[in-house]
């Protein structure tokens, strides 16, 4: 199945990216137009639009990391607001679209709010990437100034805290200090493609209450 992009359709198969010369311009005009359709994602990258449908096991490796970021979360008592795909964005500069982010610390400011508009409004605390079909750079993410970036690919979790204007690969979440992520939920993540997200998210309850 090929993909179809036309003035009034753009529909592109699973695992599809496709790449095409643009100005700044012609890329926030696109945004605009798909509004807040979850696929397909677009990217504005070095004078260039990129398109990129996900593959279903895309989705299901960023439900997974949501839930048990959910799950770490209230076993740190800490309160959050979640968003799924959403373009993070200033005006002037290109903008990302994580497959999930949290705000946090920040949560009071955007409560209640439909729409983020980083002009205005704080980044989340953390983002979310999965990498199956598409390539992330960490790069993309300096002038949006996002606390906490993960990148998950190839069964491999990095953690990048924003510091000093610019990204540092780190060990150790800092929303989660005292908890191994980076060991554990690349696990957990692979379980549930195995066994199901509810008996993976299970069994990492039982495995952070020990």
């Amino acid at each position: 199945m090929l993909p179809t992009i036309t003035p009034d359709t753009l529909d592109l198969p699973p695992g599809t990216q496709v790449k095409y010369p643009a100005s700044l311009v012609e890329y926030e005009q696109l945004l605009d137009r798909l509004g807040d359709r979850a696929t397909p994602r677009v990217r504005f990258r070095d004078g260039h639009i990129i398109l990129m449908a996900p593959l279903p096991e895309h989705g299901n490796q960023t439900d997974m990391l949501s839930d048990l970021v959910k799950v770490l979360l209230r076993q740190t008592h800490q309160d959050w607001q979640g968003f799924n795909v959403i373009t993070l964005k200033k005006t002037g500069i290109p903008g990302v679209e994580p497959d999930a982010c949290f705000y946090i610390q920040n949560r009071q400011a955007i409560l209640g709010k439909s729409r983020i508009d980083l002009d205005h409004d704080p980044p989340p605390d953390l983002a979310i990437e999965t990498d199956l079909t598409s390539i992330t750079r960490i790069q993309d993410y300096v002038l949006l100034a996002v606390p906490e970036v993960w990148i998950y690919k190839a069964r491999e979790l990095k953690i990048y805290r924003f510091e000093a204007e610019q990204y540092t690969e780190v060990e150790r979440s800092p929303l989660f200090p005292d908890i191994p992520v980076k060991a554990l939920l690349p696990t957990y993540v692979q379980r549930a493609w195995a066994v199901g997200s509810s008996v993976a998210l299970r069994e990492f309850e039982q495995a952070l209450s020990i």
